[in-house]
């Protein structure tokens, strides 16, 4: 079956992007779940969507001005990672309330730009769901580049990473630059939405994010742990979402989330049956 499925370029494209991103986005999210932030995922996937419908509406309005909705959706993630951490600095004692700020406003725009570009197509019913098909060998590569960066980002700063996610007073203590960790953070997890919508899609990269890490700590016993199992869960759910979602010609995105809620019901009876 899989070799069937790898005969074609583009079914190779897809799923060595797939192989990528269920390294990086379960990676980040065990740091996001430890940290309570896992709306962010959310808020931020719609700031990418707001971007995604900005390009398409320069696509078909300006063509002069035309860039990839794709990259205007890492733009725009970008952007929104760097106003939520503003806005984190602003209300100290209520630091959530920068999520919901920038997904509404995230909403908001992409409801606009949506309408201006004549409304929904197949190019962005693909960027919401996923596509087997979206892929290209320049894609590829660019998604090669970002996990790269976020795995060394994560290799070399795991432990002010770490500090910050489980006691941020005793990082500060300790000499760490809590200000930029938290920014680092929240771009890296910026780009990983980015680099993830072309497979799950804008509106369900948060889950390959949040459901192997919800499924990992019921089995693990450390974090690191935690982040391992979170990884194999992601890869097996997206390695099966993508075989099922081609052979059954539906969105990945789907699959890949109805994978992960399989994994997670599996782990919880495990673990119900084991205590």
């Amino acid at each position: 079956m899989l070799e069937t499925f790898l005969e074609f370029e583009f079914l190779r494209n897809t799923f060595y992007t797939g192989l990528l991103i269920g390294l990086i986005a379960p990676l980040l999210g065990t740091f996001i779940v430890v940290r309570r932030l896992s709306l962010i995922a959310d808020g931020l996937s719609h700031v990418t969507l707001s971007g995604i419908a900005f390009g398409l509406f320069l696509e078909k309005k300006i063509a002069l001005l035309a860039i990839s909705p794709y990259y205007a959706g890492i733009g725009f993630s970008i952007i929104g990672a760097m106003i939520i951490e503003y806005l984190r600095s602003i209300y100290q004692s209520f630091q959530e309330i920068a999520i919901p700020i920038i997904l509404s406003v995230g909403v908001g725009l992409s409801v606009i730009f949506i309408s201006l570009a004549d409304g929904f197509n197949t190019d962005l019913y693909a960027y919401l769901f996923g596509s087997v098909a979206a892929v290209s060998r320049h894609d590829l590569y660019f998604i090669l580049g970002i996990t790269l960066f976020i795995v060394a980002a994560v290799f070399f700063f795991y432990k002010e990473l770490f500090a910050v996610s489980f006691d941020e007073e005793y990082a500060k203590v300790a000499g760490i630059h809590a200000k930029y960790v938290h920014l680092l953070f929240i771009l890296l997890t910026a780009l990983t939405i980015s680099a993830s919508i072309r497979i799950v899609g804008v509106l369900l990269v948060s889950a390959l994010m949040t459901l192997p890490v919800a499924s990992s700590i019921r089995v693990a016993k450390s974090f690191k742990q935690a982040i391992f199992y979170s990884i194999i869960f992601g890869e097996i759910s997206v390695i099966a979402g993508l075989i099922s979602g081609y052979y059954f010609e539906i969105p990945p995105g789907g699959t890949i989330v109805v994978s992960l809620a399989i994994i997670l019901g599996i782990t919880l009876l495990f673990k119900s049956r084991k205590s």
